[in-house]
């Protein structure tokens, strides 16, 4: 059986983007008969809020979106991070990192999904664990795993090339779990068989191929749609206070009304549909 999930952070409102990724999640497992479940990423520290915990839940209701069982949240789930993490440390795969951003852009000669790529500097050093960022060895990892694939629906089979992150940061210096860490573990418990998720976190899914890998994971197929983007083909966010559907839901707007609204791909003035899949060369 399918199953999908929606899994929102509760760290501002959201707005028509995460409507727009909630529908496409909800209607790809209705259409099969499967299941469409809730997860409230919430281990964001002082950033998650309750308040938006709330206006979740109304939100996704006021567009007419029902999911099934009850909501998860991500800040239940520490200790699998934990113990992730120690068995990822028992097969010498994480080191721990001191590098700030800026060192590591001063240092890095490649440039990667997310930037620049850090340069390995504490790769085989011996670094004070206390306060420190631990990161994936990949190249190590791969040796380990050999060569990988995961599915796209829309872009096919994938050969995984988490390499081109260089050495990722799997725990953080100021959360229990990086996003790659935390979205691996519970996609898997909560036995999400269809990932959705933007195009913009395409090259993600090497990432995930690999961990699910070395931690004896199951695999999805992943689904990744286009996304709502400004004017000046950015996508929608919270940071640069895009729509709210919050203050829509609050001035007596239709929620069902948007939400066939972006089914039949009408969107407002000034908001349009990014193209093409991002794929990692």
């Amino acid at each position: 059986m399918i199953r999908t999930r929606f899994a929102p952070s509760p760290n501002g409102p959201l707005h028509l983007g995460h409507a727009y990724a909630a529908i496409v999640a909800h209607d790809l497992a209705r259409a099969r008969q499967g299941e469409f479940r809730l997860r409230i990423e919430d281990i964001d520290g002082e950033r998650s809020k309750a308040t938006f915990v709330e206006d979740i839940l109304l939100d996704l209701a006021w567009l007419g979106l029902e999911w099934d069982g009850d909501a998860a949240f991500q800040s239940h789930h520490l200790a699998s991070f934990a113990k992730a993490a120690e068995r990822l440390k028992t097969m010498g795969l994480l080191y721990p990192c001191h590098c700030t951003r800026a060192q590591i852009t001063a240092a890095a000669t490649e440039l990667g999904p997310d930037g620049p790529v850090y340069p390995g500097t504490c790769r085989g050093r011996d670094v004070d664990p206390v306060g420190a960022a631990w990161r994936l060895d990949v190249t190590k990892a791969l040796a380990l795993t050999g060569p990988l694939e995961w599915t796209d629906e829309r872009a096919g089979p994938q050969r995984a090339q988490p390499q081109v992150f260089g050495d990722i940061v799997l725990l953080r210096k100021d959360l229990p779990a990086s996003y790659h860490l935390a979205v691996t573990l519970d996609d898997a418990a909560d036995g999400i068989t269809l990932v959705t998720r933007g195009m913009d976190l395409f090259a993600a899914s090497h990432v995930h191929r690999l961990l699910q890998a070395l931690l004896g994971l199951p695999v999805p197929t992943w689904h990744h749609h286009d996304l709502l983007v400004e004017p000046d083909g950015r996508k929608l966010a919270k940071r640069r206070g895009s729509a709210s559907l919050g203050d829509r839901r609050r001035a007596g707007e239709d929620g069902a009304a948007i939400a066939a609204m972006l089914r039949e791909g009408r969107f407002p003035a000034g908001i349009s549909l990014s193209r093409g899949l991002h794929q990692v060369p």
